[in-house]
């Protein structure tokens, strides 16, 4: 994709970043539906308790933009101290730039020199602009681009945590790494990355912990080995919501990249944690309001949401604090709930919270949060300024 493509892409996506203050409060139920609601004291009550638990950890928080997409989270982040944020994409980091916000993590490696051109130049307008590699071969078309700019980019090695998505193996290949950005006169090496995606979810709480250290301790051995060759190792980053607890108490990890501790989701509710099961020590926050505008057939109703309001990737949404209720999908534009024995009465109009089954995908269908203040009533709109910024 050429820069001037991107560009217009960029343009088009582009969404307001400041909120939307409506003339005067409404109640939920005046706002058409399907729509992504936040519950704002639920979550300041989970940013607040992220950083004051890392505080004392002594560890630091580079939380995930790709969660929220909304530079307004962002900033507030960044306020309860915040090293930087990530982006997963250029795009998204972008996005964050415009916002004013200055230091982006990029967390996944970039292969094509019109997107390295773009990290570049955001690089130009900010030195906490920073990108992760794990190619010998790029990093050197890197270097090539950013000379040609005038800049020099700080760049974090990826390393793969045995997950096979991103990111060179650790240990002696990645010790060549840092030695090829170290002879790349326009590029600087700042750290590590290892994020362990796929022990977020592991139901076993105890399973979960012990696998996080095992992996830590091999991103820390090559950090050993690294240091050893004589480079500095300033950053170590990784970790999310999953396995927080457990890396943000490991020596030698400078910060965590949580994302959906802000809003939280059925499938982080269904994992254990600590002696618990269910994973509680960050409250929901986020939900789709739905209306339900059809009865079908006896024991079931249904309500005006489906694939274009939900994402899933393994649970259904669920019901927030409503017994009996069971969500199928019905169709992009719909979903029916089952109404078990213990359900309550539900009729024709009813309004209904519904707890997002990931809330990373289910906040990229939506153009706006829907704030929900303390006294029940709406008083601003939060645009999720970057939704659909994946390229």
């Amino acid at each position: 994709m050429s820069g001037g493509v991107a560009e217009l892409l960029l343009a088009q996506a582009r969404r307001p970043i400041e909120p939307v203050r409506l003339p005067e409060p409404l109640p939920l139920d005046a706002v058409p539906t399907p729509a992504l609601v936040v519950d704002r004291a639920a979550m300041e009550r989970n940013l607040q308790r992220m950083a004051g638990h890392l505080q004392q950890a002594g560890c630091g928080l580079r939380p995930h933009a790709k969660m929220h997409k909304t530079p307004l989270i962002a900033r507030r982040q960044l306020e309860l101290g915040a090293v930087g944020i990530c982006c997963a994409k250029v795009s998204e980091a972008e996005m964050m730039r415009a916002a004013g916000i200055e230091h982006i993590l990029i967390t996944s490696p970039v292969a094509s020199v019109d997107k390295m051109a773009r990290v570049v130049a955001l690089a130009a307008t900010s030195a906490g602009v920073e990108v992760v590699v794990d190619d010998a071969e790029r990093v050197r078309m890197f270097d090539e681009v950013a000379r040609s700019a005038g800049v020099r980019l700080q760049v974090l090695v990826d390393l793969d945590p045995r997950m096979g998505r991103t990111g060179i193996a650790p240990g002696a290949p990645a010790l060549e790494l840092v030695r090829t950005i170290a002879g790349c006169p326009n590029l600087q090496f700042k750290g590590l990355q290892q994020y362990a995606g796929h022990l977020m979810h592991l139901e076993d709480a105890t399973e979960r912990a012990t696998r996080a250290r095992e992996t830590a301790a091999v991103g820390l051995d090559t950090r050993a080995l690294i240091e050893a060759d004589g480079h500095e190792v300033v950053v170590f980053t990784g970790g999310g919501t999953g396995t927080f607890d457990v890396d943000s108490r490991i020596e030698g990890i400078t910060d965590i990249q949580a994302g959906s501790y802000v809003f939280m989701d059925e499938e982080y509710a269904r994992i254990g944690q600590g002696n618990r099961s269910r994973f509680d020590y960050f409250e929901v926050a986020l939900f789709v309001l739905v209306t339900v505008i059809s009865r079908p057939r006896p024991g079931t109703v249904t309500v005006d949401a489906g694939y274009k309001s939900f994402a899933s990737d393994s649970v259904a949404p669920v019901a927030h604090d409503l017994p009996g209720l069971r969500y199928h999908f019905a169709g992009d534009e719909h979903g029916v709930l089952q109404l078990l024995e213990d359900a309550p009465n539900i009729e024709l109009g009813d309004r209904l919270r519904m707890v997002t089954p990931h809330c990373d995908p289910t906040i990229n269908l939506h153009d706006w949060m829907v704030l929900l203040e303390e006294d029940g009533r709406v008083h601003e709109l939060w645009p999720v300024a970057a939704r659909g910024c994946s390229w």
